[in-house]
């Protein structure tokens, strides 16, 4: 979008802030579905169902189910609270992954992990218990890293189209990191998506995507966001300034504010070396439980 101008966009990559957004400015229609409840005190999971053109034009999002778990002890080395968000997390990933009872699951682990704001993928393929290779009953569990297209110069979509004729799994999961437009949402939330994912689309370097249509495969994308842009930085930090504006007007403003050198930064915690390896082990977890364990 532009204001006065000036080409403007928020930068998320979870539907919930995207449809946040849109109930902020009344744009909240018939095509989009919110449903909250509370795991526990700490633990927030909403599910926002897209199901019309015209919402998925609005929300920016295609239509699906997107599930997002909410914790601010994912910031914490508390292996309690981790445990508790696993299995929230196992149980959600069962949903969206119905059709099979024995799954011959590929995970994807997006990202380079050479970065440590984009190495969430890699870390939590390297955390999974992996049993294609052993003979087994029930569901079954392989990973790939495919690195990033400078390390590798193939597009993602090429590498696991690749793998997914030959080893043919009944359903992907891709794992990335994300951006959002909120600081308090870095690192403390996950989300759970049916509708697959686009690589690096959440800082604004589109790649081939990762979904049913491209696979042939159902291709589930969990995600967790790691960075946001120096807009969403100056508008938290002037927030009591700007306390009587609409959220999407105040970022509009500073947006509009911001020297051209920082429109295309993003920003990440000091700590977040320690918090993504958290984090990853909390993904991989779930997973294990959701196809590993109790089948």
């Amino acid at each position: 979008m532009k204001q006065n101008g000036i080409d403007y966009e928020v930068r998320t990559d979870l539907a919930l802030e995207a449809s946040e957004g849109l109930k902020e400015s009344g744009g909240v229609g018939d095509g989009i579905v919110l449903e909250e409840y509370h795991k526990a005190d700490d633990i927030r999971v909403t599910c926002v169902r897209i199901t019309t053109k015209d919402a998925e034009k609005a929300v920016g999002k295609p239509k699906g189910t997107y599930i997002t778990i909410e914790s601010q002890s994912l910031l914490y080395a508390d292996e309690g609270y981790h445990k508790e968000i696993s299995k929230e997390l196992a149980k959600q990933i069962r949903s969206l992954i119905k059709e099979e009872k024995k799954h011959s699951l590929l995970v994807v682990g997006l990202g380079n992990q050479d970065v440590t704001p984009d190495a969430l993928g890699p870390l939590v393929a390297g955390n999974l218990c992996i049993t294609r290779h052993l003979k087994k009953e029930g569901s079954v569990i392989s990973a790939i890293v495919p690195g990033v297209m400078a390390q590798t110069g193939m597009e993602t979509a090429e590498i696991v189209r690749g793998i997914v004729k030959e080893t043919k799994p009944t359903a992907v999961i891709a794992i990335d990191a994300l951006a959002a437009r909120s600081t308090k949402r870095l690192n403390t939330t996950i989300q759970i998506g049916d509708t697959g994912i686009h690589p690096g689309s959440g800082v604004g370097n589109h790649r081939h995507g990762l979904t049913k249509e491209s696979l042939g495969v159902p291709v589930l994308a969990i995600g967790v966001p790691t960075v946001v842009d120096a807009a969403t930085i100056a508008g938290d930090a002037m927030e009591q300034l700007l306390i009587t504006m609409e959220e999407t007007e105040k970022r509009k403003l500073i947006y509009g504010l911001l020297d051209e050198r920082l429109k295309n930064l993003f920003v990440t915690p000091k700590d977040v070396d320690e918090t993504v390896k958290r984090i990853s082990y909390t993904i991989s977890e779930a997973i294990n439980m959701a196809f590993c364990e109790g089948e």
